[in-house]
């Protein structure tokens, strides 16, 4: 998550609680001038620009004067302009996440982000089928404007424009904010094509955000359904955890939408390790199929020894040592059960393409046969037993990729033979229930857990 330290004077759009720095020397009209106030002037300098889409662009170079930081402008033809400061080292991130994140332009409350049409919340729940977070709009939001805020009182002469030169970010947002935005409507007559008040978007407010409504470690973990110490840790994986919406004395604080998404991630990712697990021998935590192998093994190995101890004069065990022979065996059956799936030569990676094209070939059948008999829609086979079979036996000895696997059938499906991920999502679900070795209701949690939101049913999402 990118966190801005400052808003040019000429913004369109300002940020809550950060000051205004005077940016008279930006070329706002000319990207590529941006560009080139920083690129190939010296040493630590940069500078970028590239079109966007829906012919804006976007612009980044290296401050001068103050090499900490960086300008960031995004130009729309409609929304106008944003203009930004930011550490320099967090100029790729934003640039990422302006043109390829899919995840509007705008950011506040930890990543809640606008696209000019509505308030969506940070993106955290991966849809593989098309590559992107699933989008998400926040529930009853209301945009509040530059002009919502100016309309109440306002001391703009206690306020200042910062220059850049002897700029440093602040730790706190500015307590008198409502004073420099007084402060910077008063320079918009000076900006030939400042949007409007009414059309320069500041923040939103929305239930989920209340103060009162927000959850501290403890409710996270509740909505996650784990426990508290299992939580990542603030200092060292804080990566790991959703961004917050608030900071307080006491900690960070979600709001509980935030929470449910990130929980739902946590459960795509890691939920199918423990749903598909069993227990060793050895009383550890493992992979079902991976046990299985173990004990498979284990008794091929402790029969092999138990023959050549009947053909040997000195026997390794006393035929009422079943225990100790038991342990041998699976000391012995350990390594290679591993082996299977793990370590050099394992061909689990080749399995999984093999895996992909099985089933995207009997896809290309459905849809060929559609094109030739002239139907507007493909009707789709069940998944042939022999693959579904494969299926069980790759995911339940390397259940934490189930969700890739899935993701990428979809996405081929998708992009090659224009088949909605909805209805493959069914098709595998339905191929699961007439042919996997796994029940009923492992088989619902497993693809509730792993299928993309496009691929589940509206009612399920």
């Amino acid at each position: 998550m990118i966190l801005p330290v400052a808003n040019g004077l000429r913004t369109d759009h300002p940020v809550p609680g950060l000051p205004f720095i005077n940016d008279e020397r930006l070329p706002l009209d000319n990207p590529d001038a941006i560009e080139r106030t920083g690129r190939n002037q010296g040493e630590g300098l940069w500078g970028r620009t590239d079109s966007l889409r829906d012919g804006g662009w976007v612009a980044f170079t290296t401050e001068p004067k103050n090499r900490t930081f960086a300008w960031a402008v995004h130009f729309h033809p409609e929304y106008g302009r944003t203009v930004l400061l930011v550490h320099d080292r967090d100029w790729s991130d934003l640039h990422y996440h302006w043109m390829y994140g899919s995840s509007g332009f705008l950011y506040r409350h930890g990543g809640y982000w606008w696209d000019g049409s509505a308030w969506h919340r940070p993106g955290q729940v991966l849809d593989r089928a098309f590559e992107h977070y699933d989008p998400r709009p926040v529930r009853d939001a209301i945009t509040i404007t530059a002009a919502d805020l100016l309309a109440q009182p306002a001391t703009p002469a206690s306020a200042k424009v910062t220059k850049i030169a002897d700029f440093t970010a602040s730790e706190t947002p500015l307590p008198n904010w409502r004073d420099h935005l007084a402060l910077w409507a008063g320079h918009r007559h000076l900006v030939p094509d400042a949007l409007p008040p009414d059309r320069c978007v500041v923040d939103l407010r929305a239930p989920e955000l209340e103060p009162n409504r927000l959850v501290d470690r403890a409710g996270l973990a509740r909505i996650a359904d784990i426990a508290l110490n299992d939580l990542p840790d603030p200092k060292h994986g804080r990566r790991d955890l959703p961004p917050p919406q608030a900071h307080t004395a006491d900690g960070p604080r979600w709001s509980e939408p935030v929470a449910r998404d990130w929980a739902e991630r946590r459960r795509s990712t890691e939920g199918p390790a423990a749903l598909l697990a069993a227990t060793t021998t050895f009383g550890s935590s493992q992979p079902r199929g991976l046990v299985t192998d173990h004990n498979l093994l284990t008794k091929i190995i402790k029969d092999s020894l138990e023959d050549e101890d009947t053909k040997s004069s000195k026997r390794r065990f006393a035929k009422t040592d079943e225990k100790r022979s038991q342990e041998t065996a699976a000391t012995l059956a350990w390594w290679p059960a591993v082996a299977l799936t793990e370590g050099p030569g394992n061909l689990f990676s080749a399995l999984r393409t093999t895996l992909i094209e099985a089933v995207v070939g009997g896809l290309a059948d459905d849809v060929e046969r559609a094109r030739k008999w002239n139907k507007k829609e493909p009707s789709l086979g069940d998944i042939r037993t022999d693959v579904v079979k494969l299926l069980d036996w790759y995911i339940q000895r390397n259940p934490g990729a189930t969700a890739g696997l899935f993701g990428e059938i979809l996405l081929i499906a998708r992009t090659r033979l224009d088949l909605a991920p909805e209805h493959v999502g069914r098709l595998l679900r339905r191929s699961f229930h007439l042919d996997s070795e796994l029940d009923g209701k492992t088989i619902d949690t497993l693809l509730d857990m792993t299928l993309p939101p496009s691929a589940k049913h509206r009612d399920d999402r």
